[in-house]
């Protein structure tokens, strides 16, 4: 097991009308700007129970963050900050809102020219404006660490940056909430916090035995549970356990002392950037072939997954190891999530080769727990999940 520091300051508050202890957590004196995405709160009732909390709250509002964090929207949110003299931010949404408004919270005190220099030179920001959430969306698992990924349409660009500085200092999550959540929605959902799991477990054996087993008990827990989730999002035991599993897939926890992948994540983007694919339905298209092509050096973290995860025991090494891709895909089926590229458009031919360019451009030459794939690989990734 590698060497490690860790730390984790979101405090978590947990259960069913947890909404109403905001006025507890928020400064009295604080000006709040609460921020939401494209209104669904207001039709599922969250908004009213969020208001409710804050009445003797000081709240301006900005509504209309998009599920890709738009760079354009955000600096709008940005002027809104600095003429409203904001205090304090408020994310009441899923990933994409909360990830916009943590770069709110860095852009707001930062003293360069180009908000835009935060994302695109992966600054790590040691301060930031303090903000909490309210989670309407389990996936992302924004809600307890300090990444976050924003989209900017003129330039075709979705990247991911982080900092210290951009922990939540709370968030509530009520799984309640998800009763309310459209089915592809609560699909993309378990698919985005499995996907987050294997990026961090996907790897090679590296001593991390607890890790591993926290790892596969966050797969097994999603496996069992999303039937039940998407057939009943009224089912709370169900909501509950998928709920603290996205959030558990990334909050730091399983990643401590052991190699992370994220290629899977680095190529969806792309094709998120340039298509407008949901961002789970990406990953669900990427990570059968990443796997399949990095089959010699993942396969035996592969059969371990197979025989713990999906129960697979019989045969060589290799042939659990394939069946354990298989079987993932096919639970990415199950659950409604297309896995090729031509499931979701007709104008796929020279994507992969746009995506290697855009890779080398970047200076991204390695890629991978062992930063051994290169912008050329990810080329081939991209053409076997066509």
């Amino acid at each position: 097991m590698n060497n490690f520091e860790y730390k984790n300051p979101t405090k978590i508050i947990f259960g069913k009308d947890t909404i109403e202890k905001l006025a507890s957590e928020i400064p009295s004196d604080a000006k709040v700007l609460m921020l939401y995405g494209g209104g669904s709160i207001k039709k599922n009732g969250i908004y009213d129970q969020v208001k409710t909390a804050l009445s003797a709250s000081d709240v301006v509002e900005f509504g209309g963050i998009p599920a890709n964090p738009e760079y354009a929207v955000l600096m709008e949110a940005l002027k809104v900050i600095k003429e409203e003299n904001i205090t304090y931010l408020l994310a009441v949404g899923g990933g994409s809102v909360i990830d916009g408004t943590k770069f709110l919270s860095a852009a707001a005190v930062y003293e360069g020219d180009e908000p835009w220099d935060i994302v695109k030179n992966k600054v790590r920001p040691e301060k930031a404006m303090p903000f909490g959430t309210v989670l309407t969306l389990p996936a992302t698992g924004s809600e307890m660490n300090s990444g976050t990924v924003i989209s900017r349409k003129e330039t075709q660009e979705k990247l991911a940056f982080g900092g210290p500085a951009l922990f939540p200092q709370f968030s509530v999550l009520d799984p309640q909430v998800i009763r309310s959540i459209p089915k592809r929605q609560l699909a993309n959902g378990i698919t985005d916090a499995f996907t987050h799991v294997l990026e961090q477990y996907m790897t090679y054996p590296a001593g991390g035995l607890l890790q591993d087993r926290f790892a596969e008990s966050i797969l097994q827990t999603l496996i069992e549970v999303a039937p039940r989730v998407l057939k009943d999002p009224s089912d709370y035991e169900a909501a509950a356990n998928f709920m603290w599993s996205c959030t558990m897939a990334l909050n730091g926890l399983i990643q401590q002392g052991v190699p992370g992948d994220w290629a899977v994540h680095m190529m969806g983007h792309e094709l998120t950037a340039l298509f407008g694919i949901d961002h789970a339905r990406t990953l669900a298209v990427i990570a059968p072939s990443h796997y399949k092509y990095n089959f010699e050096a993942k396969k035996e973290k592969l059969a371990q997954y197979a025989e713990r995860v999906w129960n697979l025991t019989e045969g060589s090494m290799d042939d659990k190891a394939y069946a354990a891709i298989e079987k993932t895909e096919a639970f990415f089926k199950e659950l409604g999530i297309d896995t090729k590229l031509s499931d979701y458009t007709s104008d796929y031919e020279g994507t992969a080769e746009t995506i290697a360019q855009r890779f080398t451009d970047r200076g991204w030459k390695g890629l991978g727990e062992r930063q051994a794939l290169r912008p050329q690989d990810a080329e081939k990734i991209v053409k076997m999940a066509y």
